[in-house]
């Protein structure tokens, strides 16, 4: 399991996104909904997805029309599962709520309607026509707790003064790196860290405080 990929979506460092929600549109979506066929569920299914949670997962996705596949996360990122926080908005709200109540293990087929994907628009980029319906095939990997929750940043915030340091977070990412157990040039390192800031420390005082941190409004911190 990649954890370090969790700090970076924490911070919002890098947009590890995956799939993009360029040109989504709100629509009347009152007749339609995600059609959800639950392939295989493990003896053990728990947690269960929520809204917040940082899931990792692998899918393909299909034009319902032709079977045309137009994307698969194997061929992304050296083969890697992708990381994404649910019900934020960073994949389309179709797959949001398709992937909702899902625990690691489960794999699910899933038809998304255009007005819970791209809508009228479509999506050129990702080749994906107007008034595209979508079909996913989806793996569940992993579900940890969302990457700006407060126990995430008390355990971040080591010496308990509501802001992060750059020692701290650098201490972090050294910690989950070696736990994902792969090996990493200090520069990596280095870049996130300095991303990390550049994103997030947005009075420039060098630290990232409790309220810069907070994207979700939690009332502990």
């Amino acid at each position: 399991m990649a954890f370090g990929v969790k700090l970076v979506f924490f911070l919002h460092a890098f947009c590890l996104l995956t799939i993009h929600t360029h040109g989504q549109k709100k629509e009347d979506a009152t007749a339609e909904e995600v059609k959800i066929e639950v392939l295989h569920v493990p003896k053990e299914c728990k947690p269960k997805s929520k809204r917040g949670d940082l899931l990792n997962a692998h899918y393909d996705g299909y034009l319902a029309s032709d079977g045309s596949k137009f994307y698969c996360s194997r061929t992304q990122n050296e083969g890697h599962p992708k990381w994404f926080v649910l019900g934020v908005g960073q994949v389309i709200k179709g797959l949001d709520i398709a992937m909702t109540d899902m625990c690691p293990g489960e794999k699910r087929k899933v038809t998304i309607p255009p007005s819970l994907a791209y809508g009228k628009q479509g999506y050129a980029q990702g080749k994906i026509p107007p008034n595209a319906t979508l079909i996913f095939e989806i793996e569940l990997y992993a579900v940890n707790k969302g990457p700006r929750s407060v126990e995430a940043f008390t355990q971040i915030d080591m010496d308990s003064d509501k802001k992060l340091s750059r020692d701290e977070i650098s201490h972090y990412l050294k910690e989950e790196f070696e736990r994902d157990g792969k090996k990493r040039d200090a520069s990596v390192h280095d870049s996130i860290l300095a991303d990390i800031f550049k994103n997030n420390d947005h009075d420039g005082d060098g630290f990232i405080s409790a309220r810069e941190y907070n994207v979700y409004q939690h009332d502990e911190l």
